[in-house]
């Protein structure tokens, strides 16, 4: 299979925004506790972080985490969570029907942040509680020592703000199974309603309205529809939703996921271009993909009301993988309405590591992850592809390469991200900058080829990972040769022609 890559650092989509490589920490299973926070474990720090896990996350380059949920957070009370541990209330969790000690709270999570390196995306609680809560959390967070709650952070151990930039309104208010479900206009009212309040108190921070939880919930665009057109003024962002499947067991239609996410991505663009213009507005409100991955070989998500219960912890494979580059992909080539992204999660719970008391497990997700992290830079190119198609099950004919690519000029370095969807054939692949010579590679990784299933174990880590890869440099350009299915990540430096 042979297939044409052409490209010009002209033709671009914009600046990537750093933020599509953020991460998400629930409340949820073993994701906090026995995850991040494993007070005791003699793995762990002085303030109970795991630091194996604050090790193997660090290299992914979070610039954001989304917290404390999620489904979690529509019940969650934040004042549970602060002070004395002593102190703080075990309550009942509706969203998981597990017990939650509140031992690890707002404060934890603070001191945990600086620890990775990343910024705090907090949502606030628009199910079960509203407006008042969410700007208290404001206030403890972010105003200085004076008033009520800024002067009980600062008797917590911390007199200075934490400036929490990124606010959630709310998470998944469209879904019957959330606390304090709404119909849409009921949710726009309160986002509304909270954002007003909350940008009162600190008008530099920014907001996400809940969009829709799912492309197949009845209401889709409808909610958005509506949400936008009310509070369109108070927000700044709108959120996206997708967790992919391959319930069917049909690996060709499922390696073609990335046909989907693009037309996620481009439902919300359009909807968004269409309010603005009804509006006359010259604002523009941009997409946050905060929840996203693979999921579905473990849906139980019934504690049966136990402290940190095993739940949703999904083993992932190889094309699990070349899925979840396909999310990267299209987050980058859709630069210009996706400006943040949160993998969901990033430890125990449908994540990319894995822990048990004496070590941890890399999966097979973490590696697109960090290689995309790693090298894209700069702002996103258009690909013009020339590719052979090949049978998607019920979603027909679709093209068997996706690619995405990145240029940053003060380098000089391009950076390429080519899959081969197709699980039978391996594509060779010519590209070409027709503005620019490539002069060097500078690297090449490759993972993919063999069995679709195979997955890291305890017993067997390093099933799934990439290896060195070989490109050629022909008449200016590179030829690639692609595994069948696979990812390839080339950075090549360029010169003018």
């Amino acid at each position: 299979m042979h297939a044409t890559v052409h490209l010009d650092t002209h033709h671009h989509a914009g600046p990537i925004d750093r933020r599509i490589f953020g991460g998400f920490l629930e409340h949820l299973g073993r994701a906090v506790y026995e995850g991040v926070y494993d007070p005791g474990n003699p793995l762990s720090d002085e303030h109970g972080f795991r630091r194996d896990v604050l090790d193997v996350l660090k290299p992914l380059g979070m610039p954001v985490m989304r917290y404390p949920g999620g489904n979690f957070v529509s019940c969650y009370d934040w004042r549970d969570g602060i002070g004395p541990r002593a102190n703080r209330p075990t309550r009942p969790d509706y969203a998981w029907r597990s017990r939650e000690s509140n031992q690890f709270g707002t404060d934890e999570f603070m001191a945990w942040c600086r620890q990775l390196g990343t910024e705090p995306m907090m949502a606030v609680n628009l199910g079960t509680l509203g407006t008042t809560a969410a700007g208290e959390l404001v206030e403890y967070c972010n105003l200085p020592a004076g008033t009520f709650w800024a002067d009980r952070r600062k008797t917590n151990g911390h007199p200075e703000p934490y400036g929490v930039k990124l606010w959630c309104l709310g998470n998944e208010m469209d879904g019957i199974w959330q606390a304090g479900h709404v119909p849409a206009d009921e949710y726009a009212r309160r986002a509304q309603q909270a954002a007003v309040m909350m940008k009162g108190l600190d008008p530099s921070i920014q907001t996400i309205a809940c969009g829709s939880s799912y492309r197949g919930i009845p209401t889709y665009m409808h909610w958005e529809r509506t949400v936008l057109e009310y509070a369109f003024d108070q927000i700044d962002f709108i959120s996206a939703h997708r967790y992919s499947n391959n319930d069917r067991q049909d690996s060709a239609w499922f390696l073609a996921e990335g046909v989907e996410i693009d037309r996620v991505i481009e439902d919300y663009a359009a909807l968004i271009g269409y309010v603005r213009a009804v509006k006359r507005s010259n604002k523009q409100i941009h997409l946050s993909f905060d929840e996203w991955n693979v999921w579905y070989k473990d849906r139980g998500g019934d504690g049966k009301w136990a402290a940190a219960p095993h739940l949703l912890e999904e083993v992932y494979n190889l094309e699990d993988a070349l899925v979840c580059a396909q999310y990267l992909s299209s987050f980058i080539r859709h630069a210009d309405t996706v400006k943040i992204a949160c993998i969901a999660q990033i430890v125990n719970v449908i994540a990319p590591v894995l822990t048990r008391r004496q070590g941890l497990l890399i999966q097979s997700i973490y590696h697109p992850f960090l290689l995309y992290s790693q090298h894209a830079r700069g702002v996103s190119l258009r690909p013009a592809i020339t590719s052979s198609t090949y049978r998607a099950g019920e979603r027909g004919e679709v093209p068997a390469i996706d690619v995405s690519a990145t240029y940053d000029a003060a380098a000089q370095l391009v950076s390429l991200f080519l899959i081969n969807r197709n699980s039978e054939k391996s594509a060779s692949v010519v590209v070409q900058i027709d503005d620019m010579t490539i002069d060097q590679v500078i690297g090449a990784e490759v993972m993919g080829g063999g069995d679709l299933k195979a997955a890291n174990t305890w017993e067997h880590p390093d099933t799934v990972k990439p290896s060195p890869a070989q490109a050629i440099m022909v008449n200016r350009g590179l030829r690639v040769h692609l595994p069948a299915p696979g990812l390839l990540v080339v950075r090549c430096h360029v010169t003018p022609r």
